[in-house]
């Protein structure tokens, strides 16, 4: 039986898109050129667009970190990350490039040197046993504003951790 594809049911591709109130993130990886990449979160879709590039969903809510870097003949242009906690449907958000709509920046930070740091950050985070996307949002936020000022951020720990897991817990 055909329909408007003029291909039968069974032969046609099926193209199921993204979950609705998805978060999307364009990637692309073009070695030592631009390189754009998740570095935590839980991608919920991915639909691969050709060998240098892909868009990756996250549910609202989720917690992703997302790296941009891009370099030229002349050295690095471009060395930035964002931790973004991405947004149900009608809740207000910024944007962000490559992030469709857009999310709650809990941290932006540029230069190499402090993107470098916030990787140290979360690299300590993990090594407590902690996945990073399920650290508070306020901490990143401190993390933001203590980088900015240009003082060390305090220390997230595993009784924090705890005391953020039993009050989201109580939460409606």
């Amino acid at each position: 039986m055909s329909h408007s594809s003029g291909l039968p049911l069974s032969m046609r591709p099926t193209v199921e898109g993204p979950p609705p109130f998805t978060t999307l993130v364009e990637l692309t990886w073009r070695e030592n050129r631009v390189e754009y990449w998740i570095r935590f979160g839980r991608q919920t879709y991915e639909q691969v667009l050709d060998r240098h590039r892909r868009v990756v969903g996250l549910a609202p809510g989720n917690v992703f970190a997302f790296i941009r870097w891009a370099a030229n003949d002349y050295g690095t242009v471009l060395s930035r990350i964002d931790i973004v906690r991405a947004v149900r449907g009608g809740e207000p958000f910024q944007t962000l490039p490559f992030v469709r709509p857009g999310g709650d920046i809990l941290l932006k930070v540029e230069s190499w040197p402090k993107v470098a740091r916030v990787l140290e950050i979360i690299d300590a985070i993990e090594a407590l046993g902690i996945d990073a996307c399920d650290v508070v949002p306020d901490h990143w936020r401190h993390v933001h504003h203590r980088i900015a000022a240009g003082l060390e951020p305090h220390v997230y720990t595993t009784d924090r951790h705890a005391a953020w897991l039993k009050r989201r817990s109580v939460e409606p």
